[in-house]
Parts: structure tokens; sequence; C-alpha cells
């Protein structure tokens, strides 16, 4: 590999090195001091390059495209608070084990702490949200060096996805020239006959990464089998799945083993289990959704294993966090993610592999017939039958037009999605309505929320960074609040300068309809003010401003508006508007019903 320079040099190095190793997309946002790192990329022909102008943004989109593939998407951006602006995208991916490489122009060392124009101290810049940090060593068309620079990048695209995949942070200083022009004897002719220059077939350092599994005869593996065998009310709890897991664990197999012991699934909208074609008949369930509104009202299981995350259902959470059961909570990298404390064993394993073992026992036949209560998958079904009914008729149009429902647009948007889609659902109330309101569907639907940190920043660009990840036939829908949609209003650019279409569907309800859940709600001032926060925005002027079609839909109304626009190219804003407290009101008083049902249905 030639050069004109040794910034150049380290560029093209870092570019051809990483896309040896599979990496196949990277955000770019400019600059001045990256300048090498962007050319490099821009003309890699195996890398396609998604141009941002706002690091914030660019930061989410690729965390969206990474979330959605299972592998590394790569962030380039130049020095100063252009790095920090990455920050909040660094922390979700490590909240939610999506795999980044991060890569941030600097000043040479020299220049700092010295009041040098935009240079900030950006070692370690990201603390322990990183998987690895490494600072490159300045470039030098040394023999020795570009082996070690090559090295390194290898090493660090394969800490993206190890065991707890996550963001992998490269420092990467620079002196001028940036540019790629001509420095007279900076990099020899010779140098690209060397190995350090031309590389090697494929990455220069291949790794090996392992997955912690759990063998037939593990001592966990045969404790697991024994409780749920011998559990009367076995449960199986799917959280929101990580995404190398949701690649690996067949929901077929999920369902199998569900059927052999006896347990229901609760599947969070987040899991990969909650839609697709291993969902049954709604009249003999395997698989529920309307958990949300019943759970605190059935008996107590006596067994529970846990995959994925903690559940998006509060309820839910409470409902283990009371239970006096044995829960045996899976996670691929061993970590803590059971913050109630009652969990009472950790199978640091991949879901796959327990769930493979699970079967594998039991298909030996040398473990008993299970000991589950036929009542207690009866409770189950019939609860979850009175979960819709009673929302369905919540539904009608009538119901709708005289009492709107913010609850049945995610409804909607589940129930008549196109199979398949890409359904990104943003934090607040949005994905607590998927959660209660998004049933269970024999459809390949792709479910994505950024439930790492739960925050509601950066939720257009990762909608958009998974949409560009997706085939070209396959929809993107996005259900977003208004906050959220300001929140993030820079990333819209990427719809026409990364070609990406979406229904968009806006709930504006003015403001945080979510504080109505809580006791703040009660205190006012300063709740409408300081918490709620109306801001009266008219977000037609965004639709304006970012070439979006924009229109204004009744609840009633909506079903037909959002068959329309899946049908339609282009991307197209649906706003719908509620009343936040009132909407609140009605959430409580369908899960009031619902328990009234139950509890019918249980006393008969």
């Amino acid at each position: 590999m030639s050069a004109p320079n040794r910034a150049t040099l380290w560029g093209r190095v870092l570019a051809d090195e990483l896309a040896a190793g599979g990496l196949e997309a990277a955000c770019i946002a400019p600059g001045s001091r990256s300048t090498p790192l962007t050319v490099a990329f821009a003309e890699h022909p195996e890398i396609d390059v998604y141009s941002h102008l706002d690091e914030r943004s660019a930061a989410y989109f690729a965390l969206g495209r990474a979330r959605r593939t299972g592998e590394p998407t790569a962030l380039i951006c130049t020095s100063g608070t252009a790095a920090a602006n990455f920050h909040p995208a660094v922390i979700e991916a490590s909240q939610a084990r999506v795999p980044l490489l991060v890569l941030t122009a600097d000043r040479p060392p020299e220049l700092r702490d010295s009041g040098a124009n935009q240079t900030i101290d950006q070692v370690k810049l990201y603390g322990d949200a990183v998987r690895w940090y490494a600072e490159l060593p300045e470039p030098e068309a040394d023999e020795r060096k570009v082996r070690s620079l090559r090295t390194t990048a290898a090493r660090a695209l394969s800490e993206t996805v190890g065991v707890e995949p996550g963001p992998v942070h490269l420092n990467c200083p620079f002196k001028k020239p940036l540019e790629p022009l001509e420095v007279p004897d900076a990099v020899p002719e010779s140098f690209g006959e060397t190995l350090a220059g031309r590389g090697r077939d494929g990455p220069f350092v291949e790794t090996d990464r392992g997955r912690r599994t759990l063998e037939a005869d593990a001592d966990g593996l045969r404790s697991l089998t024994e409780a749920l065998q011998t559990a009367e009310r076995p449960l199986i709890v799917a959280g929101p799945a990580d995404p190398r897991d949701l690649q690996e664990l067949e929901p077929d197999a999920v369902v199998d083993l569900a059927e052999r012991v006896g347990a229901p699934i609760l599947a969070d909208p987040l899991s990969g289990l909650r839609f697709g074609s291993h969902v049954r008949a709604r009249e003999d369930p395997l698989i529920y959704g309307g958990y949300d509104t019943y759970v605190d009202a059935l008996e107590d299981p006596d067994v529970v294993l846990r995959f994925g995350a903690s559940p998006t259902s509060k309820p839910l959470r409470h409902a283990l966090r009371d239970a006096d059961a044995r829960q045996f909570v899976v996670d691929p990298a061993g970590a803590w993610r059971e913050a109630t404390f009652t969990a009472t064993d950790l199978l640091a394993a991949t879901s796959a592999s327990v769930v493979e073992g699970l079967l594998e026992v039991l298909d030996s036949g040398s473990t008993a017939e299970t000991d589950t209560d036929d009542a207690w998958l009866e409770q189950f079904a019939a609860a979850e039958r009175n979960h819709w009914a009673v929302h369905d008729e919540a539904r009608t149009d009538d119901a709708l037009e005289s009492e709107p429902l913010e609850g049945a647009v995610l409804a909607s948007v589940f129930e008549t999605a196109p199979d398949p889609a890409t359904v990104f659902v943003s934090n607040s109330m949005p994905i607590r309505d998927a959660e209660r309101f998004g049933r269970p569907r024999a459809a390949d639907l792709t479910v994505l929320a950024n439930r790492g940190a739960s925050g509601i920043d950066g939720i257009e660009s990762t909608a958009l960074g998974a949409g560009s990840a997706t085939d070209q036939d396959e929809p993107l829908v996005l259900v977003t609040g208004d906050l959220a949609f300001y929140h993030d209003a820079n990333g819209l650019l990427a719809v026409d300068r990364c070609d990406v279409d979406a229904t968009i569907v806006l709930l504006d309800n003015d403001g945080g309809g979510i504080f109505h859940k809580l006791p703040i709600e009660a205190f006012d001032p300063p709740f409408t003010d300081q918490f709620k926060t109306p801001h009266g925005i008219e977000f037609e002027s965004l639709g304006e401003a970012y070439g979006l079609e924009f229109e204004r839909v009744e609840p009633h109304e909506f079903d037909d508006a959002y068959c329309e626009s899946l049908e339609r190219e282009g991307t197209q804003v649906l706003s719908v508007g509620f009343d936040a407290e009132r909407s609140h009101r009605r959430r409580e008083e369908l899960a009031e019903r619902v328990a009234d049902s139950v509890d019918e249905t249980r006393r008969d």
C-alpha cells in the first residue's frame, strides 16, 4: 500500500484492515482533523459510507444499523466536542450490547494541555462505556508501527463482538498535512511491498472468539432441568434481546421447550419471540403478550426461566420480584441484569445453548414427566383472552371517536404491519403501549428500541440507521412521541442523505405524557411547567424543512392512513393528537376492566 504522506497512509491502512476484518459500513461527520480517515473510508470500495452533519445523529444512526445487523458499524469524527457528541450513543451501545467501533481523530500529543484550538483530553474519553480503548501511534512509514496498527485495528473490530458485545474506542492523533498531499520521502515507494504495507489475505490477526455455552452434563443445566421438570407452575420470561442473542436463538426451539415443560412464555415485544411464524393460534397460545394488565392477578410461578434483559413491563418486574420462586437468569456475558435482586441462579451462557441443552436432556429420556398443573396454563390462556377482548372493544371505531386511545395506534401498527417489516419504537409511553397493546402475531416483525439506557435521544437516527440495514422491500415503521421527535429532529436529514424511507407515526400529546404515571402529577405546580413541559410546537414545519410528507390524522382514522402510507414511496409523518392526561386515565380504566374480568373468570 502506497500513500503520498504519513497521515494518508494511516487512514488507508485502517480502512483496509477493518474492511478485511468484515467491516461493511461507516458513519462519518465532517471535520478537518479526521480528513485522513474520511478520505480513506470514502474511497474504500468495500465500505458503505453514510455522511451526517451532526455527530450525535451520526452516532445513533450507526447504533441503529449495528443493532439491526448485529455487526459493528464504524463512527468517525474530528477532535474536540465532536467526539463528546458520540457519548450518549456509546452509552446506549454499551448498555444494550451493540457493537460499535468509534474512531476519533485527535491533535498530536505535543499539542495537548497547551490551549491549542479544538483540543480536549480524548484519552479514554468514554470511560467504562467501551469494551476496549487504544491510543494509536503517530503515523510513520515504519514496518513495525504499521504492523502494530493493523493488529490493533483487527483486535478492535474483534472486541466489538466479544463475549459481551459493545463499543470500542480508537483515538487517532494526526499531524498535518491531513489531505493526500505529496510529501517527498514520507512513505518510500517500496513500502507497499512489505508485509506491513500490503497486509495479509484477510484480517492481519484472526481472532477466534468462543461463546459461553452450557453442555448437557453441566451442573447448572442439570439443576435447571430438574427444577422445570418438577415445577407445578413453570414460567418462561423473555425480556429485550441482545442483537447477537436475537440472531442465534431459534424461536421454534423455545416454543418446543415451553410445550415440553408446560410453561407459558411471556414475550417482551423486543424479545424476538412475540412475533414470528412460531406464534400459534390465539385460541391455543404459548406466546403471551397481554400480561402487563393481568400478571399480578394470577398465581405465582414456582420456577422461572429468564432470557434477555429486564422486562419492559413494570407489573411483570414486580410480579417476579414478589414471587417466592426459583429464578434462573440466562446471560451470555455472565453479567447481572436483574435489578430487583430476587433471582436465585445465574447461567453464564448463550440463550441458544441453554435451550438446546435442555431439549437434549429432555430428548434423552432420562428425566421424569413434567408435573405442571393443567390449571396453570388454563389461567394464562383465559387471562390473555380477557385482555384482548377488553382492548378490542376499546378499539372499535365508535369507541375511538368518542374516547381516543394512544395504545390503539400501537395495536394497529403491529396488527397491520407488512410481513416482513422493521418496527422501531421510542422510549417513554410508546414502548409501554407496545408492551400492552402489541398482540402476538405470526408475522416476521423485527421490533427494536433503545432500551439499554432507555433515553428519548437519538430515536429518529437510530430507527433510520436500522432501516438502512434492511432489505429494500422491507418497510420501516417508527413510532415516536412528540418530545423524542423534537429531540432528534436533526436526525431526519438522514432520510434524504442516507436514502432511507419510513412511515413515521408521531404520537403528539404536547409534552411528557409519561409523567402522568408518577405521583408528581398530584403536585401542580410544578408538574405542568417542569415535568409535562407542554411545547406547543407545530411539527408541520419540520416536515417542510426535511422534505417529508406530513399529515394530521384523527385517532379513528389512523388505520386507513397507516395502510396507505405503507403502500406509498417516500417518507410520511402521520401525526396523531392525544390528550396525555386522558390517555393515562384510559389506560388505568382498561387495566381495571381486565383485572375485574380475570378475577371473575377465576371465580367461575
